[in-house]
């Protein structure tokens, strides 16, 4: 055979074994599960349980304390809530507009009454006043939880206030942005908190306007003619309970505080894997260095009635959240000298998630006691006051932002610096810009601890090893490494990722993969069976990556983390050195342009298919938190667009090949 005819034949053959690959041939050995969703969650506890602040050691004086608890209330206030708010927002004095009162002749009055949170949006809430109003006297700030349809004119907070009321006391009762009245479109309902995610992508802490909306109503009081400042209280249940809480803690004008079932240690949420937290509740660096345990012991020696609920059917079970927000807070108010100031009532009738008669009664006995009012041996009958959500309807502006408006409002306001055009210019523009987006992204280098090789398969010309990639930090990744039998392992290499997860890129692979390369099929953290997602709690994610975003980290930083040390050791043991990343979905495009751009020399080429034009694209579409946790990372929007990102991609080759579109 001539040495002609014997190259072709080469050839030939070289092909045939390599083109070997069908999307239908692989679809299953990328479809197969390589770790569940358990493993996944159980890493993800590990690694949360070891960032959960502790308590720190008792000091040896009081003084100290309330050193170190005003040190706390600052940072929080000034480097967490009000990140990114306006100083003229958060520094505005109150201004309610009194639409009238209903008077009752039981004792009480009711007084409607329209607020602005921010300059756009407003709320509204009820006051109940004793009916012989003279002089000074106590006011307790009431607040509400998911009463979705209800809002302020829920059954259990009418007695309340009404009762308040009939006691000599000014009951303020505020609406809760998606709830009541705030139930408008694009606010209604549990999934509304989430698009205050929102508001972190363009550049302001989403628990800033939650806690400016209750705030609010404690400046209206604080400034009212009859209040006495010196007995200002606050309650409220679930979501009215974390609001008295975190509003109680950092705001010392609050004397006395009665939370109800609306906060646990973290350590309690992570014990029972019982994720039910909004966005606001475990809001982003809220918890890097604190606990719910802080603000209670914040609170110190100011009177505080912890109130749960024993078989609590939502959330927080009184025997199991106890040990972290009670038993280990009561020694911070006995350095006062005031351990019964730090009160306890656990609640059996009914037990569940409630603000009944057993603990409106706590409450009322409570009150009175701090307040210097007459013992309150019963609830005083309300039943027949009670008034209906219509009638208790103050009426809000057609024009009324939500929250997802009022997070476009910001992003229009958003102005970036243009990218120089002169060279030297240009390259410490890409300089700076690298070093804020690992700033930004909280970037911290990863290493792979062990490359698990869980299956291989070699069938019709094609081999494939499956892995769980376990990293330095006790997370995980997963892939699928394909090529072709006869292709030699220092073939250029593809990394695949796909919004979907590895078993939705069948296609892409074998593709690549007729083409004489290797292909590493990749699920990062929070993507495919990289994910603790599974059947029955859908919702799993975005709790998850929540928390890892409140004690500090950043999930995106985290996954483009995991990329580059996986690619770096597809580097190194396939002797690789020209490497391309394709990837399919906004997230994965997002991960591609971060991971390139902060180690721009690691990849030969990027390919984007169905990528977004633009971050505004979560805005416009709307995509709600839990279709993409990582991408709604505090200033993103606010920092960087996509154009921004791939300008620090270069030289690395950039190619879109296919977008989203927002609907209109």
């Amino acid at each position: 055979m001539s040495p002609t005819r014997l190259l072709i034949l080469l050839v030939i053959v070289r092909t045939f074994a390599s083109a070997q690959s069908h999307p239908e041939q692989l679809a299953p050995t990328l479809q197969n599960r390589i770790q569940t969703a358990d493993e996944v969650e159980f890493q993800l506890r590990q690694y949360l349980m070891a960032r959960v602040a502790k308590l720190p050691r008792l000091p040896a004086t009081p003084e100290q304390w309330t050193r170190e608890s005003e040190r706390l209330r600052r940072h929080l206030l000034d480097d967490v809530v009000f990140h990114g708010w306006p100083k003229e927002w958060v520094n505005s004095a109150p201004k309610f507009v009194d639409l009238g009162t209903i008077r009752s002749g039981q004792g009480y009055r009711i007084r409607k009454l329209r607020y602005e949170i921010v300059p756009g949006l407003q709320s509204t809430a009820i006051l109940y006043e004793p009916e012989q109003l003279r002089g000074k006297v106590p006011a307790i700030l009431n607040v509400t939880g998911h009463e979705y349809a209800m809002g302020k004119a829920a059954e259990y907070e009418q007695k309340r206030c009404i009762n308040f009321a009939r006691q000599g006391i000014l009951a303020l009762s505020l609406e809760w942005l998606s709830c009541g009245e705030l139930g408008q479109p694009g606010m209604k309902g549990d999934s509304a908190h989430w698009f205050a995610a929102e508001l972190d992508l363009v550049g302001a802490n989403a628990v800033g306007l939650f806690y400016l909306a209750m705030r609010r109503g404690l400046d209206y009081l604080y400034e009212h003619a009859n209040v006495d400042r010196a007995r200002l209280g606050m309650t409220g249940l679930s979501g009215g309970g974390w609001q008295t809480i975190t509003l109680s803690s950092l705001d010392k004008r609050v004397s006395a505080a009665v939370p109800v079932a609306g906060f646990a240690s973290l350590v309690s949420e992570l014990d029972r894997a019982v994720y039910g937290d909004d966005i606001e509740q475990i809001p982003t660096d809220f918890f890097a260095g604190t606990d719910y345990p802080h603000l209670v012991a914040m609170r110190a020696p100011r009177p505080t009635l912890m109130t749960f609920n024993a078989e609590d059917d939502c959330c927080f079970r009184a025997p199991i959240v106890k040990p972290y927000v009670f038993d280990q807070v009561l020694p911070f108010f006995a350095l006062f000298g005031k351990p019964d100031n730090l009160k306890w009532h656990e609640n059996r009738d009914p037990g569940t998630h409630n603000y009944q008669l057993d603990n409106r009664l706590q409450a009322y006995q409570f009150f009175a006691g701090q307040f210097g009012l007459p013992a309150v041996p019963a609830e005083i009958p309300a039943g027949a006051d009670i008034k209906s959500y219509k009638e208790l309807a103050v009426g809000l502006p057609k024009d009324n932002l939500t929250i997802l408006g009022l997070a476009k409002q910001m992003a229009a306001g958003i102005e970036r610096p243009a990218i120089p055009s002169e060279a030297n210019a240009k390259s410490e523009w890409v300089r700076s810009e690298r070093e804020k987006l690992r700033e930004l992204v909280r970037y911290q280098p990863t290493s792979l601890k062990h490359p698990w090789a869980a299956a291989n398969t070699k069938d019709k010309g094609v081999e494939t090893r499956s892995f769980r990639f376990e990293l330095s930090n006790g997370l995980s990744a997963t892939g699928v490494w394909v090529k072709a039998i006869a292709t030699p392992e220092s073939a250029p290499a593809t990394v695949m990722l796909n919004d979907e997860g590895k078993g939705s890129a069948a296609a892409e692979v074998s593709e690549r993969v007729n083409r004489g390369e290797q292909v590493l099929a990749l699920d990062l953290l929070f993507t495919g069976d990289a994910s603790p997602e599974d059947t029955w709690a859908k919702d799993k994610p975005q709790y998850l990556a929540q928390l890892m975003t409140t004690m500090g980290d950043r999930p995106l930083g985290v996954e483009v983390s995991q990329l580059i040390a996986i690619t770096q050791w597809l580097q190194k043991t396939g002797h690789a050195s020209n490497i391309r990343l394709e990837c399919s979905g906004m997230r994965n495009q997002v991960r591609a342009l971060i991971a390139s751009a902060l180690e721009p020399a690691l990849y030969s080429e990027v390919v984007v298919h169905q990528g977004v034009r633009g971050l505004s694209y979560l805005l416009d579409a709307p995509i709600l938190f839990d279709r993409a946790p990582d991408l709604f990372c505090l200033d993103l929007y606010k920092e960087f667009d996509l154009d921004r990102l791939a300008a620090l991609v270069e030289p690395t080759r950039l190619t879109h090949e296919t977008y989203l579109e927002a609907s209109k």
